[in-house]
């Protein structure tokens, strides 16, 4: 699959008949067809219905949430985020999607930026991308160095450890796409005028990097999995099943007033995946 990238011209309007009609199935998607867009609506409203209550558990108990996603670029993250917090109140909710480190943040111990954003008494705080690009993103596009990658696989456990040791709930979603899926995303990007803004250079040359991300994805995931903040790997070919499920993820972990097992509905276990049964996946 290595060779897609090489052969597909994005700036071309026609996107290859070969990738359209093999995006949704790529990477071993286990759905021939997306979510009913009814049927998701449906599920969503009553999703959010138990967000809102969550949030107002939280401004009464104090607890502490940080939710982070990852993901190969394309794979629907900041998707996923506006629909967890579109109806919060983002006084107490906040998305991080912090840019490029300045050259005295460089200088910093590397988690030390991150640390500003972590959250008080009655606050949720998602991660647009967090500490782990220093695991994917930086060593792939040739940003850090394999030391501080190593320093980094390390650190991040005993981070995350003195985090949830301090009372923080940590959600970790890693959102996995097919490569032709990722392809037919990029190309949807560059010739949508209101979506172009998405597509940077980065991207573009993360396009040739598919294996290099995978096992870059694989050794993060092998390291960084613990009992205290283990990943949640979601199948995200299909965006519904994926935003559902990833509220479901957080919904089902956290305990609040007005919880409705019902209304929150079951994990799809087909899609939503511990760390070692999708490391076991073949074709991913």
């Amino acid at each position: 699959m290595t060779d897609l990238a090489a052969t597909f011209d994005i700036n071309n309007p026609e996107l290859p008949k070969a990738i359209k009609n093999a995006a949704f199935g790529s990477g071993g998607f286990p759905y021939d067809k997306k979510l009913d867009d009814d049927e998701y609506d449906t599920q969503m409203y009553a999703l959010q219905k138990q967000l809102v209550l969550h949030q107002a558990h939280m401004a009464k108990a104090g607890t502490r949430t940080v939710i982070l996603f990852e993901g190969r670029d394309a794979a629907g993250k900041g998707g996923t985020i506006e629909r967890f917090v579109e109806n919060l109140n983002r006084r107490y909710t906040m998305t991080v999607a912090l840019p490029k480190p300045s050259d005295r943040e460089q200088t910093q111990w590397y988690f030390q930026r991150y640390v500003d954003w972590l959250p008080a008494a009655g606050e949720m705080v998602v991660f647009d991308r967090s500490w782990y690009n220093r695991a994917v993103v930086e060593p792939v596009m040739g940003f850090c160095t394999e030391e501080q990658t190593e320093n980094f696989l390390d650190e991040a456990p005993e981070f995350e450890k003195r985090l949830t040791r301090d009372g923080i709930k940590l959600v970790k979603f890693w959102l996995s796409i097919g490569q032709e899926m990722q392809i037919k995303r990029f190309h949807d990007r560059r010739h949508d005028p209101l979506k172009t803004w998405k597509l940077s250079p980065v991207d573009i040359k993360a396009l040739h990097k598919w294996d290099e991300y995978s096992e870059a994805r694989d050794r993060m995931l092998k390291r960084t999995d613990s009992k205290h903040a283990p990943w949640t790997v979601i199948r995200a070919n299909d965006k519904n099943r994926a935003r559902l499920n990833a509220i479901r993820v957080v919904l089902h972990g956290l305990d609040y007033e007005g919880k409705d097992e019902e209304e929150i509905g079951k994990i799809d276990k087909k899609i939503v995946l511990n760390a070692k049964d999708f490391l076991d996946l073949k074709g991913e």
